[in-house]
């Protein structure tokens, strides 16, 4: 199985459970799509110095989240580890906190794979998909329960999450 195979499948178990979740406590999901387009705040880099350009960033990384949703209209911070070798792909996991102006907050972890794949120029472009799930939150984002797939865009450093969510009771 390919790794976008395996993290489509990964995405719809997690979804499945998150809805089944949901309907077992009598709330029904509902769909939500935001982005974010974000830029280093605290970036750290380790390159390999074996010839190989593999490196590893630990990111946190800041942007303003668009969409529809709860999370929509939030800052968005990124906490992840990216693990990138140019040749073989990269992995990447950690958590986005979502904040809304009045400060209430939303965690989500996610993780995804990038695959190296030709680009139209010849110049190799990542393809980097992968899912995320509710992990916590505060205030009015306290108790949102929810998953889904997820598209990193490494060009524009966007991230871009689709899926169900359920807000607190």
């Amino acid at each position: 199985m390919n790794a976008r195979n395996h993290a489509a499948r990964i995405t719809r178990l997690t979804l499945a459970a998150a809805v089944g979740a949901c309907a077992a406590a009598g709330t029904l999901a509902a769909p939500m799509k935001v982005e974010a387009v974000i830029s280093p705040k605290a970036d750290s880099r380790m390159d390999f110095a074996d010839g190989s350009k593999r490196f590893l960033v630990a990111a946190q990384r800041e942007g303003k989240a668009t969409g529809n949703g709860p999370l929509a209209g939030t800052t968005m911070l990124e906490w992840g580890m990216h693990d990138v070798n140019p040749a073989t792909g990269a992995n990447a996991t950690g958590y986005l906190v979502f904040t809304t102006a009045e400060g209430d907050v939303a965690y989500i972890k996610y993780q995804f794979r990038g695959v190296p794949v030709p680009g139209p120029d010849g110049k190799p472009r990542f393809l980097a998909n992968g899912n995320w799930e509710t992990a916590g939150g505060t205030g009015k984002l306290k108790g949102l329960r929810g998953a889904g797939a997820l598209q990193f865009i490494p060009a524009e450093r966007r991230f871009v999450l689709d899926g169900d969510v359920v807000a607190a009771d």
